[in-house]
């Protein structure tokens, strides 16, 4: 038997093959990116937390506010239904991986991991892992939800379901860099939790999550618009609703374009902040 990056016990892999030659950084990733998805699916409070809030907070506004929007095509239903997917993924990314790193550098992991002789980039790529699974399993319930309670319709056009993968795919990158950078800002673990969840909590509010963005005052309009959580849910919205809905955005279009740079400018950004930021010991380890 032998020892996993992370120091619990493993079978999978060995920290070198026959040639005597280290595991490339992917393939680690592959394997600390499995042990992730185990440790997070072995903690029910996490599951629980991570997957029901949205459903909850969804289920909340979308069955208070169901009436026709206005020449739109949709219901508020609708809306809040194609925004929630936006402020699931960012849940799942943004909001748990900087927490989670938080607190493994308060405990003292990331110290330990960064003195193994492998690749610290494995690290990450087992993070990014995490987010995939559960993100596409949060979205996947959402639109369940959606589907089966709240009328959300399903595309048949194909472009529609590619704009939903590339939508999906940079919002997660995007948001999963950005919450690498975030977990360097709390002091320790007991304060990770309040100071990631705040500012989630305001975009959330700015971005056409809980409000309407045709609702919203034109400075916060503005401020949200900084942010990659309001590009996620105007893609999302683009492909879940009719066109006409395109109406209630800010320009009164869906700027597919414009939702690839903003999403693909956070991911390069959110890159150079964890190359800036990132530390593997935390304040008071010297």
């Amino acid at each position: 038997m032998t020892q996993t990056l992370a120091g619990s016990p493993t079978t999978g892999l060995h920290p070198s093959d026959v040639t005597g030659k280290l595991p490339s950084a992917f393939r680690l990733g592959l394997v600390r990116g499995g042990l992730e998805i185990k440790g997070f699916f072995r903690s029910p409070a996490a599951v629980v937390f991570t997957f029901a809030l949205p459903i909850m907070m969804m289920t909340m506004f979308a069955s208070i506010f169901h009436e026709k929007v206005a020449g739109a095509g949709v219901t508020v239903s609708q809306l809040y239904v194609a925004a929630m997917l936006g402020a699931g993924l960012m849940s799942t990314s943004f909001q748990a991986i900087s927490i989670g790193i938080a607190t493994e550098r308060d405990e003292g992991n990331l110290r330990r991991l960064a003195a193994m002789p492998i690749p610290r980039s494995s690290f990450f790529f087992g993070k990014l892992w995490l987010v995939l699974a559960t993100g596409v399993s949060e979205t996947l319930l959402l639109l369940v939800a959606g589907v089966a309670f709240f009328d959300l319709k399903l595309p048949h056009d194909p472009a529609k379901w590619f704009t939903f993968a590339w939508v999906l795919l940079l919002g997660l990158i995007g948001c999963s860099l950005l919450g690498i950078a975030m977990s360097s800002v709390p002091r320790d673990a007991k304060s990770a939790t309040p100071i990631v969840t705040l500012p989630f909590l305001i975009i959330q509010f700015i971005s056409g999550v809980y409000i309407p963005i045709n609702s919203m005052s034109g400075w916060m309009q503005n401020v949200g618009a900084f942010f990659p959580l309001k590009w996620m849910c105007q893609g999302f919205r683009a492909v879940f609703l009719p066109d006409q809905a395109k109406m209630l955005e800010q320009a009164g279009d869906w700027k597919l374009g414009r939702i690839a740079l903003v999403l693909g400018a956070w991911c390069i950004g959110g890159l150079i902040l964890c190359l800036a930021t990132f530390r593997w010991k935390g304040r008071h380890d010297g």
